[in-house]
């Protein structure tokens, strides 16, 4: 029992972090309709700009842990949002009057490319952190076995918990949150109406950029060490999450990633830690056959 209580801990913390990468994932496609698969490798250049950032703060003796990670998050979100606006506009811009799979390629070829600059200028070896936010307590104690839950989990569940309401409440209750709304309903008539719908998708992915960042700093600090690859995998995971919950759907984003995290950690705990990744996709296979719109999405309507 003690032992599948730690499992969920873990699993609820690691699809915080999926959930959190899924949100940008369905913002950009709540508007344009299109994947952005470049948005993974936007999680990883975050994580890369935390450590960068904390290893810069650290050099000129700024070691306080709440104001080096408030500067640390300021430094990696605006950076990190610049590369989203890039993509946006050398990926997607060009190519938005054409066939759909154009947008589509060229976002892998940029994913392609963020991968290899990552590469050159950071190396190929694992990159380390030392823990920054240490300690926890004990919940509950077992037949010798205790379940703990740290500081860095609660911070990383509170953290994409508020996010996730700080953006549905823009969605459904800001201008900003107007315009998004009315381009991912129909962009043409919205942009008729007058509404910047160049702007409205720019600042999209830009938040959905600044939001990547910020798991970035999350996974660098709970897993303590990164590379030039986790976007991919990570990427990968928090796409399904949002197929999965919903995409189209912000909390459906934040749900498929819990469902992932746990099926995920839980498979690894009592089965072959080799296949969790095929037990994850064939459980969202087996969800699409019955809910093809995922749990809390909506089916598309065709205007004629």
């Amino acid at each position: 029992m003690a032992y599948a209580v730690q499992q969920l801990i873990n699993g609820v913390t690691l699809g915080m972090i999926y959930g959190l990468i899924a949100v940008g994932y369905t913002m950009v496609y709540g508007i344009i309709g299109m994947i952005n698969f470049a948005h993974g490798d936007i999680f990883m250049i975050g994580a890369f700009l935390s450590l960068i950032a904390l290893l810069g703060l650290a050099s000129l003796g700024i070691t306080a842990v709440p104001i080096a990670l408030a500067l640390t998050l300021i430094f990696a979100a605006g950076l990190a949002a610049l590369y989203g606006w890039t993509v946006e506009r050398v990926a997607y811009r060009p190519l938005r009057g054409s066939f759909r799979l154009a947008p589509l390629i060229s976002a892998i070829g940029m994913s392609i490319v963020l991968q290899n600059f990552v590469q050159v200028s950071q190396g190929a070896r694992v990159k380390p952190l030392d823990t920054m936010i240490p300690g926890g307590f004990q919940i509950m104690e077992t037949d010798g076995f205790a379940v703990r839950l740290s500081w860095m989990q609660i911070a990383i569940a509170v953290t994409t918990l508020f996010i996730l309401a700080v953006f549905t409440w823009l969605v459904t209750r800001t201008p900003l949150g107007r315009r998004m709304r009315a381009c991912e309903q129909d962009l043409r008539m919205a942009s008729l109406l007058g509404i910047d719908t160049g702007l409205t998708i720019s600042v999209t992915f830009v938040i959905g950029a600044a939001l990547a960042a910020v798991a970035g700093l999350m996974f660098l600090m709970y897993y303590g060490v990164i590379d030039f690859f986790i976007g991919f995998i990570a990427g990968v995971k928090a796409f399904t999450a949002a197929v999965l919950g919903g995409i189209g759907s912000l909390p459906g984003a934040v749900l498929g990633g819990l469902l992932i995290g746990l099926i995920e950690v839980f498979w690894s705990a009592y089965f072959s830690v080799e296949y969790k990744d095929v037990a994850a996709f064939a459980i969202l296979i087996v969800a699409l056959i019955f809910l093809p719109t995922g749990i809390l999405g909506r089916a598309e309507v065709e205007k004629v």
